[in-house]
């Protein structure tokens, strides 16, 4: 569900079942989360109860599921709880759980997604901070053939295709464009498992939960009567005719493509691994766990590497203030004034634009052969829009000014040359008390943040 401020759950909620792999009775519960949290996990069965940030590079292993680690501790199958909070727009949230995987309950997110709406979800105050896809991200596996797209768009969005060896599955796809749809049409997709990947997963120790109540079975290679029969005994589930091929668990199917729509429900739980609510639509060919993670790290690097998002500008869309409207709140003129129109102005934050021509008188000495915007005045740019801030707060702006108390470290990382777009984005870090007030300035050109700094400024009344 979009909205602009971060959520987290209205009170704890528990659900209790056996754990898919181990076979263990389980209990998980999903406690409230204090602003920018996050989500993580903690062993509450173990002597420190030690606590896992569910981030990609926690990922310790991919093989049957999604297994967070650090040193001896593991929580795994934390995919389908983390899709229904992802799915829910629930943003912070403490996971107790009291073994090493959640229960797999029916194999799907459908119990999370009910008790997350019975309980509520609760607003907080801080923003939630998407990170907005402005470019095309891929990343590959030539082996399996997995590719993962994601694409700029206004919104979260996921289309998932699956291709397979099988008569019965050979090839399916799933579509969710609008997260809100997420409870009604991908939270009760199950996981599923072909019979012949049965043997070689009990071997390995794991699925000793695995049954016919939380998981899709499709058997479509005929094997022996015999073999069947002692796969069944291994699993505790009733026997079945080896020569009717098709799906043997209890439930029929939700849907005819419902493991391409759990392959879609997967992607979102290991996308939430992320750390950070996205705005994009991503395409799957051949997802799985392994390249999902790969992906997700990936983004979280790519977060990395922006660690402040630059403002979508669009010089189509009319500006918010126009040069004339500028002029009527601030006092500055030629050469002073550095802002030439603000585009964005929010509850905590104004963006503003600066377009530097090779006409500005400031190049004439710095320097004649290779033009470049001082430091100082790009921090004067900031101030100003932080000043169109302020003073839009109040009545009769056109009495007051706005001046400089304090600067606070200001980095500067790439040079501002004429032919730029330099967009400046304030952000409040404490609200106008007593004449003054604190932000955060940033100054970007494209995608990369070029300088920045804290400013504090005065309002002062003119005399």
């Amino acid at each position: 569900m979009t909205n602009n401020k971060q959520n987290t759950l209205n009170e704890s909620f528990s659900l209790s079942g056996k754990g898919l792999h181990t076979g263990l009775n389980l209990t998980v519960t999903f406690c409230p989360a204090p602003e920018n949290h996050g989500y993580k996990i903690q062993r509450i069965d173990l002597p420190e109860q030690p606590i896992l940030d569910a981030v990609a590079e926690n990922v310790v292993e991919t093989t049957r599921g999604t297994v967070l680690g650090r040193k001896d501790i593991r929580v795994s199958t934390i995919e389908h709880g983390l899709a229904a909070l992802y799915a829910m727009g629930v943003d912070n949230v403490l996971i107790k759980v009291d073994g090493p995987e959640f229960p797999i309950l029916d194999g799907s997110s459908e119990m999370y997604v009910k008790e997350i709406r019975r309980i509520g979800i609760k607003e907080q105050e801080a923003p939630k901070d998407y990170y907005i896809i402005t470019r095309k991200i891929e990343i590959k596996d030539e082996k399996t053939g997995s590719c993962i797209t994601l694409l700029p768009d206004e919104d979260f969005s996921i289309t998932a295709m699956i291709d397979f060896e099988s008569r019965l599955i050979s090839s399916q796809f799933a579509t969710l464009d609008n997260m809100e749809d997420f409870e009604k049409e991908i939270a009760a997709a199950r996981t599923f498992v072909f019979v012949r990947e049965i043997e070689p997963l009990l071997m390995a120790g794991l699925v000793k939960g695995g049954d016919l109540d939380n998981a899709i079975v499709i058997y479509e290679r005929k094997t022996t009567q015999e073999s069947l029969d002692k796969l069944c005994e291994q699993t505790g589930s009733e026997h079945h005719d080896a020569n009717e091929l098709g799906y043997i668990q209890h439930k029929p199917l939700v849907w005819e493509n419902e493991p391409a729509r759990h392959k879609l429900l997967d992607i979102i739980g290991d996308m939430a691994l992320i750390g950070r609510p996205i705005k994009g639509r991503i395409i799957a060919t051949r997802p799985g766990h392994t390249v999902n993670n790969k992906f997700a790290r990936l983004m979280r690097k790519e977060i990395r590497k922006f660690d402040v998002q630059a403002p979508i500008y669009n010089p189509n869309i009319p500006p918010i203030m126009d040069n004339k409207r500028i002029k009527e709140l601030l006092p500055h003129r030629y050469p002073m004034q550095l802002v030439d129109k603000v585009i964005e102005l929010k509850e905590k934050s104004i963006v503003a634009i600066k377009n530097i021509t090779a006409n500005e008188p400031f190049f004439v000495g710095h320097f004649p052969e290779e033009p470049v915007m001082p430091g100082v005045l790009q921090l004067e740019a900031m101030a100003q829009a932080g000043g169109l801030y302020i003073l839009g707060l109040l009545d009769e702006p056109q009495r007051y000014s706005t001046y400089f108390l304090r600067i606070d470290n200001a980095r500067f990382r790439q040079k501002v040359v004429p032919g730029d777009t330099l967009i400046m984005k304030c952000e409040v870090l404490s609200p106008l008390s007593h004449s003054i007030c604190t932000m955060r300035g940033y100054a970007f050109v494209g995608e990369n943040c070029v300088a920045e700094a804290t400013l504090m400024a005065q309002v002062i009344k003119n005399k």
